[in-house]
């Protein structure tokens, strides 16, 4: 929108017009994304700030050109503001944290400005994302900051009901800060993990991250809609701060071919996504290379199990499952042990997912066409034997 240079307009509860003023000192009109704002707001209640200093947000081609910019910029369209995020305690935030958490807020161009790290750019961009740190480059710099930064790294952990009866609060003091919870297997509602609703309890009353997890036994893609649709049906009533995945490690499953594999991952994903969850998928890192097609390891969030002090897998990743065998206080026995480079909950709540308040469905396009699908059954022929006589013909489904 068009803004007079002499508008003092509130823009929103913490932004305003004069805050995004050309710095040039001539008295020209002030152009500013009203989508920029919405963004800014979610980003200041996602850091918590107790404020955020606009240091350069509309910008004339003159002034852009002055300060090292090609005057064709974002800002000289009104979708960029450079800022510095304060936090309750009066100090800069890192802008590494800053980052990441533009990142999940789905700002298009995102960079790191000055050595400082306290200076973050901020736009929201139409075209190809843009993630920079431009003390080490005006390029991009990593497709996940998460990752790059590796400053947000949680300590979690995943349980099913092999690993007993858990005291969460245990968990909670030894460091823990989330848990993905196993809520059942298979296509039928009575394989729901036995101490399905106990975790998840005691994971909340302890104040610990969650998300949930379908071990999947399916070999078709109507096999694997059938178990999402169980899964939503567990999951609904509850609220899960880190997404819910689809578990596909069964070698049935591999055998079918990495086409089927991916169709299957992305039905039950679609499941998912229009009941209003942020959809993932888990498998191992060899499975995940061999039996899954690119677009959709990029398409949902990624959680890989290789066991080991290195991650050998060079895409983005949200969790990394990297023991069976580890010990936490609180549960009898091993364990296994991950960690996530990103902290999902602030997405998942800023977006209203898994059961965070959404209530649209999220329309999806399919990915693949899907193996032709089982015929519908209306006929059976059947043979019945009753005492000495025997009977043939065939039956009509109504």
């Amino acid at each position: 929108m068009r803004y007079d240079h002499s508008d003092n307009t509130q823009l929103s509860a913490h932004f305003n017009v004069q805050e995004f003023r050309c710095k040039c000192g001539r008295e020209h009109d002030i152009f500013i994304n009203p989508e920029l704002i919405a963004d800014l707001e979610k980003l200041y209640n996602s850091l918590n700030c107790s404020k955020i200093v606009v240091t350069s947000g509309y910008r004339c081609e003159a002034h852009d050109r002055s300060v090292g910019g090609t005057g064709k910029g974002q800002h000289t369209v009104g979708n960029a503001a450079d800022i510095c995020c304060y936090g309750r305690d009066g100090q800069p935030i890192s802008s590494k944290k800053v980052c990441c958490n533009a990142q999940d807020i789905g700002f298009g161009g995102i960079a790191n400005i000055t050595d400082e790290y306290i200076y973050t750019h901020v736009d929201v961009r139409n075209e190809k994302k843009w993630y920079g740190d431009e003390v080490i480059s005006n390029n991009d710099v990593t497709d996940d900051f998460h990752k790059y930064y590796g400053g947000n790294e949680m300590k979690g952990i995943d349980v099913s009901i092999h690993n007993g009866v858990i005291d969460w609060q245990s968990v909670k003091k030894d460091g823990i800060e989330f848990a993905v919870i196993r809520a059942g297997f298979g296509k039928f509602a009575d394989q729901k993990d036995q101490n399905f609703e106990s975790n998840y309890n005691g994971v909340k009353s302890a104040g610990i991250s969650v998300g949930a997890y379908w071990y999947s036994y399916a070999t078709t893609v109507s096999e694997a809609v059938q178990e999402a649709n169980v899964f939503v049906s567990i999951l609904a009533g509850k609220q899960f701060e880190f997404p819910v995945f689809f578990d596909i490690e069964e070698q049935a499953a591999f055998d079918t071919g990495k086409a089927n594999c991916s169709a299957m991952v992305h039905a039950f994903c679609v499941v998912l996504e229009q009941s209003g969850y942020w959809a993932g998928l888990y498998t191992s890192r060899s499975a995940l290379e061999n039996y899954i097609e690119d677009d959709i390891k990029s398409r949902y969030a990624l959680w890989i199990a290789e066991w080991g002090n290195r991650l050998n897998y060079s895409g983005p990743v949200g969790i990394w499952q990297y023991s069976e065998k580890g010990y936490v206080n609180g549960i009898i026995g091993n364990v296994d042990l991950d960690v996530a480079y990103r902290d999902y909950t602030s997405a998942v709540k800023e977006n209203g997912l898994n059961g965070f308040g959404k209530t649209t469905q999220v329309q999806i396009e399919p990915y693949f066409t899907a193996s032709p699908a089982e015929p519908t059954v209306t006929t059976a022929d059947v043979t019945i034997t009753i005492g000495n006589d025997t009977y043939k013909g065939t039956l009509m489904k109504e």
